[in-house]
């Protein structure tokens, strides 16, 4: 399951987290948010980053 978790903290720090993205497909799906969050005082990327990102695919069958 894709998801996006941000986290206030007392002081009104925010963190934002994907999770369940694949590649640079957080980067994307966060974009909007991270924009309105403000300006990044740290990023560090997990695992799942640097797997592929999936992709689906389609195939014709060719009838004969």
């Amino acid at each position: 399951m894709k998801r996006i978790v941000i986290t206030i903290s007392p002081k009104g720090e925010t963190q934002l987290e994907t999770k369940g993205f694949a590649g640079s497909d957080c980067k994307e799906a966060s974009r909007s948010l991270e924009a309105a969050l403000g300006t990044a005082a740290q990023e560090r990327l997990t695992a799942e980053y640097h797997q592929p990102a999936v992709t689906e695919q389609s195939q014709l069958r060719q009838r004969n």
